[in-house]
């Protein structure tokens, strides 16, 4: 509690530096005892690199309204004093709350742009970041001959300083470690350096060679105006950056922006109660899928037991997290009448039904689009006697959906019915076969109350409309739906990721979107050794860019060697190990997912069309946003939302802000927050 108060004055008294100011006369059009109007956008002067572009994401994927200079088009805006602020009903304003810069000085020293930027930033407080630059006395640095240092920091550690997680970097836990994913390339050059008078330091590293530590991050104050200085190379991919893009745009807006940014992991476990099939090691594929060709017998399906089920609930509880069970029901009994009529893995899952979720995943998992025509392979979709497509009608659809939810009701299971995944996501339009999603399906979801159903992220990364339902894309783990080992998924692994020379498929060569093995992993190690390494960091990268999507597997990967939970355990440790306690994993609902992916989406259009008006004079924010769209606000501690009469707390915690999708309360026609004061 004493740090959470520490950091709640410190930030108070940054939102005094940062635009809370009473201007002078000497500014044109100002008198004394009148406080600025700071409007919440922020102002990106771009030069096509990788670190401008890197920030802009952030303020995009946040939901923060920028604007562009491109510094490369010959048409831009000069950046002069009337660009930057003027007056609205006789009250100055800065229309930006913060400026993002490739460098300390882009327009070049003393030219009249920098000299208007410089000038406004003084007036009115605001914040500058240097996107990227070198280490030099002209950002409060040394120069790295004066016991810094110059190069790669690939695989080497830094950490957050004492000053910069009482600022607004105190989310990070403390040390991280740059990535190093290709040793043979060089992917984060960077300059270590000793901080001067007026710098604080608020990333460091050990000086590599030296000794003590020197800065990679931290803030200049000169000149009255404030700068982050930032002396390392990157991208909006890198994990370095991702952790680090929360507290950089913090700084920026000291807190006080519209948008908000959370960390999200949730966890799909398709095929629950059925059975699996299995690759074929020998064959290269899986027999009994269509495009297996051959013959042969079918390899022993993967199914979990009633003890994968006791360690998948136990599992649970040790390590916090809750899957989401996307459950077949029929496939479920009809494994059940084949085996004698006795069935203790479904028991055992009913059993520990409350510590799940449930989803439900149609009764026996059957393609829901066009009528596949199997007998070419690839397939195809069989045909109508007129020419047109053949689908599944309506009613089977419906019928699919509505037995599976019928048998979670009478089974006690806690299921949404507005929530659904359809088998292997059919139904959807599937590429190349079925261009268009089956015509049948938008009304047997409306008939059974669905308005979220999956779909593959891999495909249609966007949410879209399906009728009166909206998508909720998923992220697949590449941890293979029909192995159950470690031997099994490595095996597979290799034909799809070696190339033909090393055994493989040598699809990763023909694929310009994939890239091939350097030689085979070693089916004893490979699945330990490099593959949940790999789809742990492609998992996190995800969870640090606040991306709710979930990741779904199969329930064969809680089964015989359980191979998902390496994956899910890396990505849980290593978050764990990187952030503070404040700043937890947020595991939703498909039903809260698709309203947050619905909430953006509608967010995005009210920006891009400038129908949202937010600003900030002293201590109260304001905004304005077309009727009945939610507005994501993200504020310090102490913020309160006011109401007609009186006030409430605003939002829930986070990351040590406060952070919310809010709205006017009633009888008002914009949103009001008072904010902290000094």
């Amino acid at each position: 509690m004493a740090h959470r108060a520490r950091r709640s004055r410190r930030t108070a008294a940054a939102l005094t530096a940062a635009g809370v100011i009473m201007l002078g006369p000497g500014v044109p059009g100002a008198s004394a005892a009148v406080e600025p109007r700071v409007d919440l956008r922020v102002l990106v002067v771009d030069d096509g690199g990788s670190a401008v572009r890197a920030i802009a994401a952030q303020l995009r994927g946040t939901g923060i309204p920028y604007t562009t200079i491109d510094l490369n088009d010959s048409a831009r805006p000069a950046v002069t004093a009337a660009f930057l602020s003027d007056t609205v009903g006789g009250r100055p304003r800065a229309k930006f709350q913060g400026v993002v810069l490739p460098n300390e000085a882009p327009f070049g020293s003393g030219s009249a742009e920098q000299s208007a930027l410089e000038a406004y930033e003084r007036t009115y407080g605001i914040p500058q970041v240097d996107a990227y630059t070198w280490a030099h006395p002209g950002v409060g640095l040394d120069y790295t001959t004066e016991g810094g240092w110059s190069g790669s920091l690939d695989g080497r550690q830094a950490a957050v300083t004492d000053a910069g997680k009482s600022t607004h970097f105190g989310y990070l836990d403390g040390a991280f470690r740059f990535e190093d994913n290709a040793p043979t390339v060089q992917e984060s050059y960077g300059y270590v350096a000793r901080p001067r008078a007026g710098f604080t330091s608020y990333v460091d590293v050990p000086v590599p060679d030296g000794d003590g530590r020197g800065s990679l991050i931290g803030e200049y104050a000169h000149d009255g105006r404030r700068e982050l200085v930032v002396t390392f190379a990157y991208n909006q991919h890198q994990q370095q950056f991702r952790v680090l893009a929360r507290g950089i745009v913090e700084w920026l807006t000291q807190g006080v922006h519209l948008g908000q940014d959370r960390n999200y992991f949730a966890v799909h476990v398709d095929d629950v109660f059925a059975p699996d099939a299995r690759w074929d090691t020998e064959r290269n594929c899986t027999p009994g899928d269509i495009d297996c060709v051959g013959g042969g017998e079918e390899n022993a399906p993967i199914r979990m037991t009633a003890e994968d089920a006791v360690y998948a609930a136990q599992w649970q509880r040790t390590h916090g997290f809750t899957m989401d069970m996307v459950y077949n029901a029929g496939s479920g009994e009809e494994w059940k009448t084949e085996h004698g009529g006795t069935d203790p893995l479904t028991a055992r899952l009913l059993a520990d039904k409350a510590q799940y979720r449930w989803i439900n995943h149609t009764y026996t998992h059957p393609f829901l689009g066009c009528v596949q025509d199997t007998s070419t392979v690839p397939w195809s979709c069989a045909k109508n006697a007129d020419g047109s497509t053949k689908y599944m009608s309506r009613s089977e659809i419906a019928a699919q959906i509505r037995d599976n939810h019928n048998w979670a009701v009478a089974k006690g299971l806690p299921v949404d019915r507005t929530e659904l995944v359809t088998g292997e996501h059919s139904g959807l339009r599937t590429l190349p076969q079925q261009p268009n999603d089956n015509p049948n399906l938008a009304g047997a979801l409306a008939d059974n109350g669905v308005k979220w159903v999956a779909s593959d992220n891999s495909r249609e990364p966007e949410q879209r409309a399906v009728g009166a339902a909206l998508t909720v894309p998923r992220h697949p783990m590449n941890v293979y739906y029909n192995t159950g080992t470690e031997a099994e998924m490595a095996d597979e692994y290799n034909w799809i990721y070696a190339s033909a020379e090393d055994g493989g498929s040598g699809v990763c060569a023909s694929n310009p979107a994939s890239t091939c093995l350097d030689e085979p992993l070693d089916p004893a190690t490979g699945y330990d050794e490099y593959i949940v390494p790999q789809e742990a960091r492609i998992a996190l990268g995800h969870v640090v860019g606040n991306d709710p999507r979930p990741h779904y597997a199969h329930q064969s990967n809680l089964a015989e060697d359980r191979i998902l939970y390496p994956v899910m355990e890396k990505v849980l440790a290593d978050y764990r190990a990187l952030f503070a306690d404040n700043t937890p994993v947020e595991n939703l609902t498909q039903k809260a997912i698709g309203t947050e992916l619905q909430r953006r989406t509608a967010w995005r259009t009210a920006v891009a069309n400038n129908r949202v008006t937010a600003y900030r004079i002293g201590t109260t924010v304001t905004v304005s946003a077309p009727s009945g769209t939610q507005i994501p606000v993200t504020a310090p501690e102490g913020t309160r939302k006011q109401l007609l009469l009186g006030t409430t707390v605003f939002g829930t915690p986070y990351a040590g802000e406060r952070s919310a999708w809010a709205a006017p309360a009633s009888l008002q026609s914009a949103l009001t927050l008072k904010l902290p004061s000094a």
